[in-house]
């Protein structure tokens, strides 16, 4: 892995977004209720450092990567982006802003198929952006474009094919190529490799980290495979129904998961050995629905030691168990000396 730099690249504190449900009056809707989808999530990203956001489908990783990048407007909280509020840009409507911003954090979908255009080739889809941003002449477009290709392990003659005539690995270069169109500083990747093959998945990580050793890229990289996530990822978020419930190290968190509910995901990593002895930790009911969450912790209902603790009613926010493990647990904070 590269090294990472104490500087703070992204800067979330107590995101929250919110969903209004409604219902169709006569004359206008009415709302109804609402859908808790994140709920005061804060997180930091180091330039140059891989920090992995993982949970179960649902638990709110993907609708927190859409706010960051303002896809999705939040509902509160503060975004900042190499010290700038990100809000405060969008709410100013000044384009050029709004431009250079976006080229500085760029998303890398998990389906690459559906992600690109079937009528465009390969060289329409990557000179796009360079006629969008404008950052480049148009002299240098091609120039650019065959760096590009090259960068994620591409040829040439590529460049006039279409994305139907592509594996699923080299779609997903395609598309991280034309990411780096624009040379963002973030890349946020929304578990790129959940769609391809294992052997693939290998090859597309590997090259990730080549890029970020070449480039200084910082990454924000989504995944519920937990392999993948100890391969690429300095440090690791656990998200369950919209809240963080535990930060660590990626090997700290591995070798010391101090929440229950990153007890019980650890110890459903598939072991290689068919003789190893593994105890499964298996989560008594169902994840409560985000549109009526639990007053108190969101894992309460599940916990086993949740009686011993007031989880009931308040919610404990991340706690220092030490070493910069922070985790959202009464009693698995006091776990460690």
């Amino acid at each position: 892995m590269n090294k990472v730099t104490a500087e703070i690249l992204l800067d979330v504190k107590n995101l929250v977004k919110h969903f209004p449900i409604t219902s169709r009056g006569i004359f206008r809707k009415k709302q109804v209720g609402v859908i808790h989808a994140i709920d005061g999530v804060s997180f930091f990203i180091r330039k140059g450092e891989t920090f992995g956001l993982v949970g179960e489908s649902g638990c709110g990783k993907t609708t927190t990567a859409r706010t960051i990048l303002y896809l999705e407007r939040p509902t509160t909280g503060e975004i900042r982006f190499e010290g700038v509020e990100v809000g405060e840009i969008f709410k100013s409507k000044n384009k050029e802003e709004i431009l250079h911003l976006r080229r500085k954090m760029q998303y890398v979908y998990q389906n690459p198929y559906a992600s690109l255009d079937p009528r465009m080739t390969v060289a329409d889809i990557i000179i796009e952006p360079l006629a969008i941003h404008s950052h480049v002449p148009k002299v240098k477009w091609h120039d650019r474009l065959y760096e590009l290709l090259a960068l994620v392990g591409l040829e040439d003659y590529h460049a006039e094919r279409y994305p139907h005539e592509f594996s699923g690995g080299q779609r997903q270069r395609i598309c991280i190529a034309r990411a780096l169109a624009v040379e963002p500083r973030l890349l946020i990747l929304d578990e790129p490799v959940a769609s391809l093959d294992v052997s693939v998945r290998a090859q597309i990580l590997n090259l990730l980290q080549g890029l970020q050793e070449k480039l200084g890229m910082t990454y924000l990289y989504i995944s519920h495979d937990l392999s993948t996530v100890r391969h690429i990822c300095h440090r690791v978020a656990v998200m369950y129904l919209g809240k963080i419930v535990e930060i660590a190290d990626t090997d700290d968190l591995f070798d010391s998961p101090l929440h229950p509910y990153t007890q019980a995901l650890m110890s459903a990593i598939p072991v290689a050995n068919p003789e190893a002895k593994i105890t499964r930790i298996i989560l008594p009911g169902e994840v409560p629905s985000p549109i009526n969450p639990p007053a108190g912790c969101r894992f309460e209902p599940r916990c086993i030691h949740s009686k011993d603790h007031k989880c009931v009613e308040d919610a404990p926010g991340l706690l220092d168990a030490g070493k910069g493990h922070l985790v959202a647990c009464t009693g698995a904070s006091n776990q460690r000396s």
